[in-house]
């Protein structure tokens, strides 16, 4: 029987949700990463997801999120197949969420496509993706999104 810890097992699952989540940020910008780096950013990323399913405010919005990052760290890695597998996930969570999740679900399976040298399906999701940006309402989050669409093209 495991012990109870001599901490606040909650806490620790909101702090590392998020905190694995902003390192694995940290590592897919960070222009000379490692083949250690590379892998730290994949644990990074499903630890952040893991957390976040022991949360009681988990949610599609969160796991939307949580697997847009996952396909973007495989798609950089040049793993199109879990890279795509991952952004189908996104976009499970994502089709009863807001434009802007939707929008970034099509923006993670174009990543996916042109990762494996799909020109057209790329194109396809990123015009999925485009219409979904203006369907935002928000100025800031359309421009986010318009801004990570144009930078694929």
């Amino acid at each position: 029987m495991a012990k109870t810890p001599d901490f606040d097992v909650a806490a620790a699952h909101r702090y590392f949700a998020a905190d694995c989540f902003n390192k694995a940020w940290d590592l897919i910008e960070k222009p000379d990463r490692t083949p250690e780096d590379d892998r730290l950013m994949v644990a990074l990323n499903q630890a952040s997801i893991f957390h976040w399913l022991n949360r009681p405010d988990c949610d599609d919005s969160r796991l939307s999120v949580g697997y847009w990052q996952a396909s973007r760290i495989h798609a950089l890695l040049g793993n199109a197949p879990e890279a795509r597998r991952h952004a189908e996930i996104c976009l499970g969570y994502s089709r009863r969420l807001e434009p802007f999740f939707l929008g970034y679900a099509y923006e993670a399976l174009a990543r996916a496509a042109a990762a494996s040298g799909d020109a057209g399906a790329a194109s396809g999701y990123l015009e999925r993706a485009k219409e979904q940006a203006l369907l935002v309402p928000g100025d800031e989050d359309r421009e986010l999104l318009l801004n990570d669409l144009a930078a694929l093209r």
